[in-house]
């Protein structure tokens, strides 16, 4: 039997997925389909459908039986796997996805004291008002419900780590060079600082729907009903769903709130890469050691390997995860004329780079939850780099109007790996200055110049 042949009648599943995220990662990000699936998206779509259906009873458009308006509201509540079926058979023949939920809650009414009042579902609007309130409307819950509680709760971890290791004096790196120490905790304390003001400003981003008709101006509700105040009604829906109606649209929405959205994740991402790979190269320094789990293997080949998988798992998936945000920054808001179909297809991936991020922010977790500090390493390497206080004693020497103490601490030190306690406090014994100042400066050690 050839082989290309059999495969094409594998049921998918975590080994036959063509994505990872949706096959080696599934378990782990199984939760975004309640955002981002063909489902959530019918699901969703009903919802707006069932909501403006009702909000035009409520302005007495029409009568609603609290019977029905309930059954409705239940409908939307409990959408099922069945009722999503339904509207995929409808859509067979419709061949449109937003018109075979309209036929969909059509046919559901059939059977209720509203069957007269079925042609008030999706009264005067195009697909792309259900469209574009229902993918922003998913997207919000999304990043309320799910995105930023997971950043918030990794920052959260690395102040944990932070404060605990708040006390720890290590040899900072500029350039790849030894630089003046710092404390480790301080060094964390930079990321948690990053990503709690990056959390602010994403915060004040608004969540935006398009909701006016097939060109944005309410044509077919005006002419329908032209003493209506239809831009008014229309912010008041939107607004009764938690979302900012645009006032001036074609016949989609701008998507500029949701390219921000999608520029603030990047710069989030930006800041966790920048984090995995000091936490690799601190792994690399051997500064932290890493857990062992019995069974685990770091190499084929090399027994004796404990590789950092953890963070540049989460570098690599953050990387894929920024690539399709910077496409959907820049294409979607991005349409000819009234509207072109190029956001649709792109829309639908919109669950993908979200998913490589969570895997990378779970990775990254994980990754913490194995490190180990090894002091030991890092006061070893202090020890190894006296000529690191060169600045603090320079510094303290210019207070004191020393001629020149930056050109002779630069003739000691500079190129000079050999800088050990003894050298510098033979050079210090050597200096001009009084045995105050002296002492002053051989207190002075790569473990304490750590700053405030």
């Amino acid at each position: 039997m050839d082989h290309r042949l059999s495969t094409n009648n594998m049921e998918l599943n975590n080994l036959t997925a063509i994505s990872p995220v949706d096959g080696r990662y599934r378990k782990q990000v199984a939760h975004l389909d309640e955002y981002f699936s063909e489902f959530a998206l019918m699901k969703y779509r009903v919802k707006v459908e069932v909501g403006y259906f009702i909000f035009l009873s409520d302005k007495k458009f029409f009568k609603l039986s609290a019977k029905t308006k309930q059954a409705l509201q239940a409908l939307a509540e409990n959408f099922s796997l069945n009722d999503a079926e339904q509207i995929k058979q409808i859509e067979a023949t419709t061949n449109h996805d937003v018109k075979a939920v309209e036929y969909f809650l059509k046919q559901e009414l059939e059977n209720t004291d509203a069957s007269a009042e079925k042609e008030w579902i999706h009264f005067g609007l195009t697909s792309q008002d259900i469209n574009n309130t229902a993918i922003p409307l998913s997207w919000k819950d999304c990043l309320e419900n799910e995105y930023l509680p997971a950043v918030i709760n990794l920052q959260k971890k690395l102040k944990s780590f932070a404060d605990q290791w708040k006390n720890i004096p290590m040899l900072a790196h500029t350039h790849g060079q030894p630089a003046s120490p710092t404390r480790l905790g301080k060094e964390l304390m930079v990321f948690a600082e990053r990503l709690d003001n990056q959390i602010k400003l994403f915060s004040t981003i608004p969540f935006a729907a398009k909701f006016g008709g097939a060109t944005g101006n309410f044509n077919a509700h005006a002419i329908a009903f032209p003493k209506k105040e239809w831009k008014k009604l229309g912010n008041e829906f939107i607004e009764s769903l938690g979302l900012q109606r645009l006032q001036y649209t074609t016949q989609i929405e701008h998507y500029d709130y949701l390219s921000a959205h999608f520029d603030a994740i990047k710069r989030i991402n930006n800041i966790l890469i920048d984090f995995c790979r000091d936490m690799w190269l601190y792994i690399s320094m051997e500064y932290f050691r890493q857990k062992i789990k019995e069974g685990e293997v770091g190499s084929s080949a090399m027994p004796h390997k404990v590789n950092p998988i953890d963070f540049e798992n989460a570098e690599g998936n953050l990387g894929v995860a920024n690539a399709l945000f910077e496409h959907f920054a820049s294409k979607l808001p991005i349409s000819r004329l009234q509207r072109d179909l190029t956001d649709s297809t792109v829309l639908r991936n919109l669950g993908v780079p979200v998913a490589h991020t969570f895997i990378s922010i779970l990775s990254i977790e994980k990754g913490l939850s194995k490190l180990l500090l090894n002091e030991a390493k890092l006061n070893e390497d202090l020890e190894k780099n006296w000529a690191v206080v060169a600045e603090g004693i320079q510094t303290i020497l210019r207070r004191e109007n020393y001629p020149n103490p930056y050109e002779a601490l630069k003739a000691l030190t500079r190129g000079n790996s050999a800088i050990d306690k003894k050298s510098m406090h033979k050079f210090i014994d050597g200096l001009k200055v009084s045995n105050e100042i002296k002492k002053e400066l051989k207190a002075i050690t790569p473990q304490n110049y750590i700053g405030v």
